[in-house]
C-alpha cells in the first residue's frame, strides 16, 4: 500500500492566499459593524449631553420671597371684600403693592441697594409676579387685610445668571438686566430674599409670553397631548385591530383585498405632513371643527397611526402556527372561536408591542399638529371631558417647536427640558411595550 503525501499548502493550519483573503474581508467587515455601532452610540452619548446639559436647568429656578401686606385701604376700599370690587384693582395697582413690600423687606435684611434705582429693583421680580399675587386675592378674597409671604419667579436673567447663562459681563450688552440688578441678586441671596429650588410650575403651569420666560410651563401641553393619546388610543386600536383580523383572517384574497394592502403599505410610507394637510381640508374647512383642539389633533393622528398598528397586528397574527387554527378547527370549534381564543391572545405581544410604539410615534409629532393650528398661544387650561376636547389646547412636540422660535435664551433651555420629558415618556412607553411582551408571551 502506497503512502499519499500530503501536500502541506493544503492543510487546514496553513491556509492558502484566497482563504487568507476570505478571513481579512470577514475581518474588515466586523470592523466596519463594530465602527458603525461606536460611531452611532457616540453620536447618541453626544445628542443625550447636549440635551441634558442645557435642558437640566428648566427643572430649578431662582425665587424670590418677601412679605406683602395686603392694606385694604389699597386693594378693597369698599371694604365689602366682594370679589367684583376686588377686580376692579388692576395689576398695576398690584405692582405697586409688591414694589413697595421689596423695598421693605430689603431694608429690613438690610441689604444695600445704593447702585440700583428703584424700578430695577422691582425688575428682579418676574413680570408674572402681580397678576399671581391679584389672583391669589380674588381666589381667597379673606386675604386682604393681613400680611402674606409671598413667593414668586425672579427674572429670567437673574435665573440665568444663578445658572450661569448670563454674566456680568454679558449684562452690560443686555436691555433687560445690568451688572448692578445681578450684584444685588447675589446680595439678596445671601440675605435668604432669593433661593433657588425645584420648579414644579414647569410641569403644571400654562404657557408664558416672551417677556416672561421664567413663567412658561408644559401644563397645557400634558393635557393636549393626554388627550390626543386617548382619543388614539379609543379609535385606531380597535379600528386597527379589527381591520387586520378580517384582512388576515377572513378577507378572500382578490384584486381588491390585494389594493387595500397595497394602500396600507403606502400610508404607512407617506410623511406626517400629509395627514396634517388631509385634517386641515376635511377636519377643519369641510367639517368646522375648531383649530388647536384635542380632537382635530387625536383624529389626524389617528390616520397616521392607523397604518403602523394594521401592519403590526397582521404581522403579530400571521406569525402564529397554522398549525394552532388546525387544531382548534380539528376540536369543533368555529372561524370565530379559533381566531379569538386561541390565535389572537397568542398574538397579543405582538399586537400590543406595535400598538405602543404607535401610539409612541404619534405623541413625538409635529409636523400635523402645525397645519391643524396647534402652534398657537394657548394660555387657559382646556377643560374636562368631552367639552375639553373641543377646546384649544398645545401638545408637548409642539410646545417644543414653540420655544425654539422665541428670542430668549431661557426659553431654548425650557425646550430642551421639555426634550427631555419627552423623551422620558418615549423611554417609559418602549419600556412598557417591552414589559407587555415578555408578560404576554407564550411559546410553543
Amino acid at each position: 500500500m502506497t503512502d499519499v503525501a500530503i501536500s502541506p499548502t493544503k492543510s487546514i493550519y496553513n491556509p492558502d492566499a484566497r482563504t487568507r483573503r476570505r478571513n481579512a474581508a470577514e475581518q474588515r467587515f466586523r470592523l466596519y459593524g463594530l465602527s458603525a455601532v461606536i460611531v452611532g452610540l457616540v453620536a447618541l452619548v453626544i445628542l443625550l449631553w447636549s440635551v441634558l446639559a442645557s435642558g437640566l436647568g428648566s427643572f430649578s429656578q431662582a425665587f424670590i420671597t418677601i412679605d406683602v401686606p395686603l392694606t385694604a385701604s389699597v386693594l378693597d376700599k369698599s371694604g365689602t371684600r366682594d370679589v367684583e370690587e376686588l377686580k376692579k384693582v388692576s395689576t398695576v395697582g398690584y405692582g405697586n403693592v409688591l414694589r413697595s413690600a421689596l423695598m421693605e423687606q430689603l431694608e429690613r435684611d438690610k441689604v444695600d441697594t445704593a447702585d440700583v434705582n428703584d424700578k430695577e429693583i422691582f425688575d428682579l421680580l418676574s413680570k408674572e409676579a402681580p397678576a399671581t399675587l391679584r389672583n391669589m386675592v380674588l381666589a381667597d378674597p379673606s386675604l386682604v387685610g393681613q400680611t402674606m409671604k409671598f413667593k414668586t419667579y425672579a427674572n429670567g436673567r437673574v435665573d440665568g445668571y444663578f445658572k450661569g447663562r448670563v454674566t456680568l459681563e454679558s449684562a452690560k450688552l443686555d436691555s433687560n438686566i445690568t451688572p448692578g440688578q445681578l450684584l444685588l441678586a447675589e446680595r439678596m441671596q445671601d440675605a435668604g430674599i432669593l433661593t433657588s429650588g425645584f420648579n414644579w410650575d414647569f410641569f403644571f403651569g400654562p404657557d408664558a409670553s416672551d417677556l416672561r420666560p421664567e413663567a412658561a410651563g408644559l401644563g397645557i401641553a400634558f393635557i393636549g397631548s393626554a388627550y390626543m393619546m386617548l382619543i388614539v388610543l379609543v379609535l385606531a386600536v380597535p379600528i386597527g385591530v379589527a381591520a387586520s383580523i378580517y384582512l388576515e383572517e377572513f378577507a378572500p384574497k382578490n384584486k381588491f383585498t390585494d389594493l387595500i394592502e397595497v394602500n396600507i403599505s403606502n400610508l404607512a410610507a407617506v410623511p406626517s405632513i400629509v395627514f396634517g394637510i388631509l385634517g386641515l381640508a376635511v377636519f377643519i374647512n369641510f367639517m368646522g371643527m375648531p383649530q388647536s383642539a384635542s380632537l382635530v389633533g387625536g383624529l389626524v393622528l389617528t390616520l397616521m397611526t392607523l397604518p403602523t398598528i394594521i401592519i403590526a397586528t397582521r404581522a403579530a397574527l400571521r406569525a402564529v402556527p397554522p398549525s394552532i387554527r388546525d387544531a382548534a378547527l380539528g376540536v369543533g370549534a368555529s372561524k370565530m372561536q379559533s381566531i379569538f381564543h386561541h390565535v389572537l391572545p397568542l398574538a397579543a405581544p405582538g399586537i400590543l408591542t406595535g400598538t405602543i410604539i404607535g401610539l409612541a410615534q404619534a405623541l413625538g409629532e409635529t409636523a400635523p399638529l402645525l397645519l391643524i393650528g396647534m402652534v398657537s398661544f394657548v394660555r387657559s387650561f382646556p377643560g374636562a371631558p368631552p367639552e375639553g376636547f373641543l377646546d384649544p389646547a398645545a401638545a408637548l412636540p409642539v410646545q417644543v417647536y414653540n420655544w425654539t422660535q422665541r428670542g430668549d435664551p431661557a426659553f431654548v433651555e425650557r425646550a430642551s427640558g421639555a426634550i427631555i420629558v419627552l423623551l422620558i415618556f418615549l423611554v417609559v412607553m418602549n419600556l412598557v411595550a417591552i414589559v407587555l411582551r415578555r408578560r404576554f408571551e407564550r411559546r410553543w
